[in-house]
């Protein structure tokens, strides 16, 4: 199959069923899917699936110690993931969920360290594109969320400037048009009190700890 040929274009808030059912039959069968996420595009795979998962590795020349977040599509698939979600943690969801914020929370043993980079943790995220949360709904199961780039290298908000490895790579891609580009998600660890900036995205570190009812200052 062309790279050409990979690409689908979708409907950013309605797509049609016909290719959100090619793409979850594709991530079911353990192949890989570009699709879109608020910010940009990501890369994704069955986060259960621990072949699809070092393909997403493989395809990115991601170092193996380096975890991967996942993306689930309600709040109730978190704790099939994670030990614990400490009162932080909740209070984030509420507060910015869907999308826009990665929780970094205790993986359960079962959890594969594919994902966790030998951690002990794993990265969540409500997904709150249309077309992403349809993919994981339809597909059953939750995706990797990594961005679709080469490790170390920017983000692409436009399916025109995916690298050419990675549409190689990957089986199929969603393309819904630009997206906002920008940082991506902030990533919170709240495995740790106080909670750890990872990054800064999307949402300031102020505005993480106001919704905590602190400042950044009081919890230093």
């Amino acid at each position: 199959m062309t790279s050409r040929s990979k690409i689908r274009t979708v409907d950013p808030v309605f797509p049609d069923a016909d290719s959100i059912a090619a793409a979850a039959r594709i991530i079911q069968n353990g192949g890989t899917v570009v699709f879109p996420t608020r910010c940009l595009y990501g890369l994704g795979a069955d986060a259960h699936n621990t072949e699809a998962v070092a393909r997403i590795y493989d395809i990115k020349r991601r170092r193996r110690q380096k975890p991967i977040l996942i993306l689930v599509h309600d709040r109730e698939s978190v704790v099939q993931w994670a030990q614990t979600i400490p009162e932080t943690g909740r209070r984030l969801m509420d507060r910015f969920w869907p999308g826009r914020l990665t929780l970094v929370l205790e993986a359960k043993p079962k959890v594969s360290e594919i994902l966790t980079g030998g951690t002990g943790k794993i990265g969540i995220r409500l997904c709150g594109h249309p077309v992403a949360r349809a993919l994981i709904q339809a597909a059953g199961r939750p995706l990797t969320g990594t961005s679709a780039n080469l490790s170390g290298r920017a983000g692409s908000s436009e399916v025109t400037s995916l690298p050419p490895r990675i549409l190689a790579g990957t089986d199929l891609v969603l393309d819904v048009g630009p997206l906002s580009g920008g940082a991506g998600s902030t990533v919170v660890d709240v495995t740790e009190d106080p909670p750890k900036m990872l990054r800064e995205g999307v949402i300031s570190e102020a505005d993480v700890f106001t919704a905590l009812g602190r400042t950044p200052a009081q919890y230093g």
